[in-house]
């Protein structure tokens, strides 16, 4: 599970924010849009209390009107909706006085959903220990126990059969997309 807050603003009515359970399939900053997405994420960075939360990505969702902008939040040690909460109304404001997008948009603060790749190395440490598939850039895929994590390499332990396992390390630059797998058990 994760969440969202929607946060509409710019000529569209002042709602509060509300909290939405979803599926979502997105894609990343288009080209055009990626020297706004910057600033978004620059100004949500500024706006974020601590140094436990960090912004993975903003999205824009164009075909939507109003014009939908999605900012993705993790944290070190997880996110609370409260986070969330906090964050939008903060960058609402701050969208809003320094009149970055000039168009009706809704704003959404959301947290990685299970089904989205990690983008940023501080999500590989944050998630130590728990079970990961990495699809490497020349298409083969590791899965197993996410033993370490370095500035350089991530190391898994996959399973071979039931009483052996071996040690895989694989490089940042060779990951062309990783996820944490979820375990209902």
């Amino acid at each position: 599970m994760y969440y969202h807050l929607k946060n509409i603003s710019k000529r569209g009515p002042k709602v509060p924010s509300s909290v939405i359970q979803t599926s979502r399939k997105a894609t990343s900053d288009k080209a055009g849009n990626m020297e706004l997405a910057g600033k978004i994420k620059e100004l949500a960075t500024s706006a974020l209390e601590g140094e436990g939360h960090f912004v993975v990505d903003v999205l824009f969702f164009e075909r939507q009107r109003p014009t939908k902008v999605m900012v993705i939040l993790d944290g070190d040690n997880g996110v609370t909706i409260d986070a969330c909460a906090t964050l939008s109304r903060k960058l609402a404001a701050l969208l809003d006085e320094k009149n970055v997008i000039n168009n009706a948009y809704v704003l959404e603060v959301t947290t990685p959903g299970v089904d989205q790749p990690l983008k940023m190395k501080r999500q590989y440490f944050k998630n130590a220990g728990r079970q990961f598939k990495v699809h490497r850039k020349d298409k083969s895929i590791v899965q197993g126990k996410l033993e370490s994590v370095t500035e350089e390499k991530v190391t898994i332990r996959e399973v071979v059969d039931k009483k052996e396992s071996k040690l895989t390390e694989v490089p940042f630059d060779q990951i062309e997309k990783a996820f944490v797998m979820v375990s209902f058990k």
